[in-house]
């Protein structure tokens, strides 16, 4: 391993440890107050310091899986912050499908990776009109290939999408179901 992966290994390690954990009970569970689920695993929620969007769950540590949940992000907004030469990642109400898949590829490239889509289709998602994309990342920082699933659709302006990645050998296929189940069951909070 050369020193930079040596590094930022030990730099993720270091932020992880500064990480607050919260456990996420099996059973119907309230995101932000406005989406609801019912999850057939426990998860665990990680909130790092200075990072408020997106929600961040994860099965094994945040260094292995995601699984991530950006609510309500309103037109114009951010979806996480970039360099300041980079181009920001802002969503707009008016994206097509292919747009905002483009937006999750900034999310998975922003530090060099690189990214790839699979597939992009029509899904059910928060009890209405979705899309799903499948894709996969090489992460710059360690070479490690990483599988990703979004689900995400545009609700009265507002984008709300829930994202997995995991390296594909092992961890993506050992979370997947549980993922796949959580997707189909999320709605809107009544």
């Amino acid at each position: 391993m050369n020193l930079f992966r040596l590094f930022v290994v030990s730099m993720l390690l270091a932020l992880a440890g500064c990480a607050n954990v919260a456990k996420v009970s099996t059973g119907e569970v309230t995101v932000e107050d406005r989406i609801v689920m019912t999850l057939g695993a426990a998860w665990n929620q990680v909130n790092l310091p200075n990072r408020r969007k997106p929600v961040l769950w994860t099965q094994d540590g945040i260094t292995v899986d995601a699984l991530e949940w950006w609510i309500g992000v309103r037109d114009g907004d951010n979806l996480v912050e970039v360099a300041k030469d980079k181009r920001p990642l802002t969503f707009r109400a008016s994206m097509e499908p292919h747009e905002l898949a483009s937006l999750f590829e900034g999310v998975y490239g922003k530090d060099g990776s690189t990214f790839k889509l699979d597939r992009l289709a029509p899904t059910d998602f928060l009890g209405g009109k979705g899309y799903r994309l499948d894709g996969s990342v090489v992460r710059k920082a360690d070479d490690v290939r990483v599988a990703g699933v979004a689900w995400f659709t545009v609700r009265n302006g507002e984008l709300f999408a829930m994202t997995f990645t995991a390296p594909r050998l092992g961890f993506f296929p050992r979370h997947q179901g549980k993922v796949e189940q959580v997707a189909r069951s999320a709605r809107p909070k009544a």
